[in-house]
């Protein structure tokens, strides 16, 4: 089985988190909503996975930064 990057999959991980906290702070842009979610899609196919969280929790686990990351849900977000 071939592996990504873990540097790739590192400075991905870091630009999800940051989108992360924009979707948060302005749940109502679609246009920032959409480029979160194609980050999170990058994840899971990068990371083998069927979710968002899924691929995460194992790019985190890949890179070596584990659940140390502090993060807010979107899961209280309307519609998410």
């Amino acid at each position: 089985m071939l592996l990504p990057d873990k540097k790739t999959i590192d400075r991905l991980l870091r630009h999800y988190r940051a989108q992360e906290r924009v979707v948060l702070q302005r749940p109502g842009d679609l246009s920032t909503r959409r480029r979160f979610e194609d980050t999170a899609y990058t994840l899971c196919v990068l990371m083998g996975e069927r979710t968002a969280r899924e691929a995460v929790h194992a790019a985190e686990r890949y890179v070596g930064t584990g659940s140390r990351v502090p993060r807010k849900t979107l899961e209280s977000l309307p519609g998410a």
